[in-house]
């Protein structure tokens, strides 16, 4: 099962992916986009129109994967666990990215790994 953890872009803990996960998700998401495309010529449709039959497979997979229901590709391609960094060790809340030298959520200085 996915951990929880917060996400910056969403301003919450939700759960995120891990590599294997990833693995199932990645093809799932590409192939959601392909569908989206197609399902909008069509049908002439805007994306929102088209999003919730399209990218149904995908939305479905990561309910499966985390147990959370989402309805937007990009936020699925954000929870991935790999993309964050350490937790700060002043507030606790993981930094943007591994290599981050400055917790965004309260500015604590931090070292990267080399």
């Amino acid at each position: 099962m996915a951990k929880a953890l917060y996400c910056w872009r969403c301003r919450e803990v939700l759960p995120m992916l891990d590599e294997d996960e990833w693995a199932q998700m990645a093809p799932a998401l590409d192939e959601a986009v392909v569908r989206i495309k197609r399902y909008r010529q069509e049908h002439q449709v805007g994306l929102h129109a088209a999003l919730p039959a399209a990218g149904k497979d995908a939305f479905d997979l990561y309910e499966r994967l985390t147990g959370r229901r989402e309805t937007s590709l990009d936020a699925i391609r954000h929870h991935r666990l790999a993309l964050y960094g350490p937790p700060c060790a002043h507030c606790g809340k993981p930094l943007r990215t591994p290599r981050a030298k400055l917790c965004a959520a309260c500015g604590q200085a931090h070292v990267p790994p080399q």
